[in-house]
């Protein structure tokens, strides 16, 4: 009898950031490494990653790192996980790895783990304690797949991203047949995607967008721009087919796209021919009812190729009256104001703009309620642990669970950091938990911004700066060479009455510290610091971040 610990770093209680260790005998297995995008309150952050250290301070059990999918919120985190954590093996499907591939180029970790590709249906691998097979699942990027992981504490299956999609555009269906021949061999623990728990029925086919392309391209007289996520192949693909039976070619716009297009290309999970692609800088050349340009974007971020197309601001593509825009992905909770802008500044210039709200141009790539009940009648598992999603979807699959009767002890609701045993006699129970916070990434430093550097941003924000530079004489009778010069930003601009108050009490408060021979820098900062900072507060109601200066001359 024996007991496996499962710890999610990432993915409970949120969208993204996907992390989940698994952990026996001495030997851990992660499933995923993700990240997350800064919400409005994260001021100048890039990206946010899992904290690693639980891997960091276990580094010699790691025997391997699994991932499900391609997409950022499973595989974004790995170049940063393989920075500061030694990894031997990362396991994936084909283009899982393609894509894995050329990230860690990018940021120069190549040989920084050996890369083994696993099919799904491919004969199971050992790791340690652990045994695991793929099964494939479809999703909105190919090559999904979730984990059949045998364990000491019994046998867990890890879903992954998936619907069930009776009519994918590369023929590659969920495998029922697998999942139900895995629930005939008894599962202890499923460890579902509950993204669209909440959302009754089944989420549509793939082939419901190709059906809207087919109905909008050929109508349209002037370019057509689609906006979507750079990783889904299919829908690029079947963009690209209806524009190439219209006699237009086609132009990748935007970094991520043209790398993941190439990418799927090299690898047959793309079918475009050489001659009828086109660089973005030759769209000039071309009439644009003969154009059909592809472009990241579809969520308003503000470099991305869509926005700076709609703020007339690329410069290679433009758009006008007679095009048509065609936003195909739905704009993850908090991104929705930027799409709003994007497609107004769009709809300004005259295009058409097609998006989710006005035409089918867009499903989602998880399954819906139904979908997920069939998952559970198909695995019979004996208990379940919702994973990948906010509280609010964790709680919409725990009840699913129920009614598909699961016994209520035998559902996990846990948290970022929960530590769950899973006991192959007694099923699973919670038992502790580590420490699971975040780590920001912003520009080329990895946490080293800290919720300090958070709230200093937050107040310059809110309530601005004011510096204020006072120079010494040195040493010989130390005093005031001058009045105290005043900078503010972000406040009092117009005030002028305010800042000559705010001289006349910094002169104030430098000449009594030195009359009564306080000469120490760090003190004479403080004091103005407290001053300046109180007659703002009293004039204002402000707190804006004060920085005195002192310089010694």
């Amino acid at each position: 009898m024996g007991v496996c610990r499962i710890i999610a770093l990432g993915g409970l209680g949120e969208v993204g950031k996907n992390m989940t260790v698994y952990e026996a005998e001495g030997a851990i297995v992660v499933v995923d490494a993700g990240l997350a995008f800064p919400r409005d309150e994260h001021l100048g952050v890039d990206l946010v990653l899992p904290d690693f250290t639980y891997l960091r301070e276990r580094e010699s059990m790691i025997r391997a790192v699994v991932l499900t999918h391609g997409h950022e919120d499973h595989v974004g985190g790995l170049p940063y996980l393989l920075r500061e954590v030694r990894v031997p093996l990362v396991i994936g499907t084909r283009l899982t790895l393609g894509l894995v591939k050329s990230k860690l180029d990018e940021h120069g970790l190549a040989r920084a783990a050996e890369l083994r590709e696993l099919a799904p249906g491919a004969d199971p691998v050992r790791l340690g304690p652990f045994r695991l097979e793929l099964i494939r699942m479809a999703h909105s990027i190919p090559d999904a797949v979730a984990i059949a992981l045998e364990t000491p504490g019994g046998l867990c299956v890890h879903t992954g991203d998936y619907k069930l999609d009776h009519t994918p555009v590369d023929g590659q269906r969920t495998d029922v047949g697998k999942l139900a021949e895995i629930g005939n061999r008894g599962v202890d623990l499923l460890l579902g995607d509950s993204t669209n728990a909440e959302r009754p029925g089944f989420t549509e086919s793939e082939r419901v967008v190709g059906e809207a392309f087919r109905q909008i391209i050929p109508q349209r007289k002037g370019r057509v721009l689609v906006s979507s996520f750079a990783s889904n192949v299919h829908r690029m693909q079947q963009a690209i087919d209806v524009a190439l039976e219209c006699g237009r070619k086609v132009a990748f716009v935007g970094r991520s796209m043209r790398k993941n297009a190439n990418i799927a290309r090299n690898l047959g999970y793309m079918e475009v021919p050489e001659e009828v692609i086109l660089r973005p800088r030759e769209l000039a050349e071309l009439p644009p009812g003969e154009q059909l340009i592809l472009c990241t974007g579809s969520q308003g971020e503000p470099m991305s190729a869509m926005t700076r197309i709609a703020y007339n601001d690329h410069p290679a593509v433009r758009v006008e009256r007679g095009d048509t825009v065609i936003i195909s992905a739905k704009p993850i909770p908090g991104n929705e104001l930027r799409v709003h802008d994007a497609i107004n500044r769009l709809a300004r210039s005259g295009a058409e703009v097609l998006h989710e709200d006005n035409a089918p141009v867009h499903v989602s790539g998880h399954g819906r309620a139904e979908e997920l009940r069939t998952i559970i009648a198909l695995l019979r598992p004996k208990a379940v642990m919702p994973i990948h999603g906010e509280f609010r979807m964790l709680a919409a699959h725990a009840q699913l669970a129920r009614e598909g009767g699961v016994p209520d002890e035998r559902i996990v609701l846990a948290e970022n950091g929960t530590v769950v045993e899973l006991d192959s006699a007694t099923g699973p129970r919670i038992v502790g938990e580590v420490e699971a916070g975040v780590t920001f990434v912003d520009g080329l430093g990895v946490g080293d911004v800290h919720d300090v550097a958070l709230r200093d941003r937050r107040r310059l924000a809110e309530d601005g700066v004011l510096i204020v530079v006072a120079t010494l004489a040195s040493q010989n009778g130390r005093g005031l060479t001058a009045a105290p010069e005043l900078v503010a930003r972000g406040f009092g601009e117009g005030a002028e009455a305010l800042l000559d108050e705010l001289r006349r009490e910094a002169g104030r408060v430098l000449r009594e510290l030195l009359d009564e021979d306080v000469t120490e820098i760090k003190l004479l900062q403080e004091h103005l610091h407290d001053a300046l900072g109180g007659v703002v507060y009293e004039r204002t109601r402000r707190r804006p971040m004060v920085l005195p200066v002192i310089v010694e001359v």
